[in-house]
């Protein structure tokens, strides 16, 4: 159906699907999947892109009630600097919308990092590939399919000061 289900299926890994009708003017995609799936927001991860010093792109998978913690990632993936990949280049690169960037299945094998938390769940939610579809599997299958190793790479959502 996805790469990402394609993907899941011919490596024989138990996932659920689950969708939602996608409303556009949505602030967040994972937080909308989260609301009209009813889950707790820290159970459900968004597919993030950043790239490093040197162009590398790189997958963080964090909870959508959190935010990516930049200077984590970086010392995690042993670069210098990282910052956002530019959205046009995450698209190309993983062969998916935004909104509906799943970290599986992604054209490009990317080094991708989890965050630490996912591993407190039975089972997790990320994007299935398509604004609207999520798929819930285990952290551990997460981290199987995508060769992800986990790092404490978000934190909480809360304003600067």
């Amino acid at each position: 159906m996805t790469p990402a289900t394609k993907l899941l299926d011919k490596a024989g890994i138990d996932y659920r699907l689950h969708r939602y009708q996608h409303d556009p003017k949505a602030q967040s995609y994972g937080g909308e999947a989260a609301d009209k799936l009813g889950l707790d927001p820290a159970r459900v991860f968004k597919t993030l892109l950043a790239s490093s010093e040197t162009a590398e792109l790189l997958v963080a998978i964090v909870p959508v009630n959190g935010m990516l913690d930049l200077k984590a990632l970086a010392a995690s993936a042993h670069v210098k600097k990282i910052a956002m990949a530019d959205p046009a280049a995450a698209q190309r690169s993983t062969g998916y919308l935004l909104g509906g960037i799943s970290p599986l299945g992604q054209k490009k094998a990317l080094r991708t990092f989890i965050d630490t938390s996912a591993r407190q769940w039975p089972t997790l939610y990320v994007s299935g590939g398509r604004r609207g579809l999520e798929i819930e599997l285990t952290a551990e299958a997460l981290a199987s399919q995508t060769r992800g190793e986990f790092a404490n790479i978000s934190r909480a959502d809360k304003p600067h000061h």
